[in-house]
């Protein structure tokens, strides 16, 4: 039970800091955030790892007034969220299921 909570807390520590950078990539993008800046510039450089497999997938849109969308990276967010349920769930599945072996080897003992 204890190593179950503990590979789910790391897991949401992991996807959700993924997600956490690639959505400061989005916000800082839309509003056209200076990339020279040293924290804007580090965000993009971090961030373009996760998103490599997702990199010219969709257009970027260019709005007016200087506002950026990328579609890409606002995928590959849908895709780290979409992610990191399924493995929550899947930790979930497999230690029920140990859970229940676990009783019923109990069970045969007694």
């Amino acid at each position: 039970m204890i190593a179950a909570q503990t590979i789910l807390s790391l897991t949401n520590l992991v996807i959700g800091l993924a997600e956490l950078l690639i959505g400061l990539r989005v916000l800082l993008k839309f509003f056209g955030a200076n990339s020279v800046a040293p924290f804007v510039s580090w965000v993009y450089q971090t961030s373009d790892s996760l998103l490599i497999p997702f990199q010219g997938m969709f257009p970027v849109a260019h709005l007016p007034v200087g506002f950026t969308i990328e579609f890409s990276a606002l995928f590959g967010l849908l895709i780290y969220a979409l992610f990191g349920y399924i493995l929550a769930e899947l930790i979930g599945f497999f230690e029920i299921r140990r859970e229940l072996l676990v009783e019923r080897l109990r069970n045969k003992k007694d």
